[in-house]
């Protein structure tokens, strides 16, 4: 399944990027892109556990920036 998120607050392209590299290495996640410029997360996931790899998405983002939200 892929699916398209707004970010809201995410301040820097040092930031997405890691976010980036962080969601990528979750297990299930097929592909990631965080676009600093759009404020969008793009996932793809495996469908069966999708709600479960999102709760470690959002973990994995709130380690990077504490103040980004993934406007569900």
């Amino acid at each position: 399944m892929k699916k398209r998120y707004k970010l809201t607050d995410l301040d820097c392209a040092n930031c997405a990027a890691k976010m980036e590299d962080a969601i990528n290495k979750i297990d299930g996640v097929t592909a990631a892109t965080v676009s600093f410029i759009q404020q969008k997360l793009t996932i793809e996931a495996d469908d069966a556990r999708f709600d479960a790899i999102m709760a470690e998405v959002v973990k994995a983002c709130k380690r990077v920036e504490p103040d980004c939200v993934i406007e569900m």
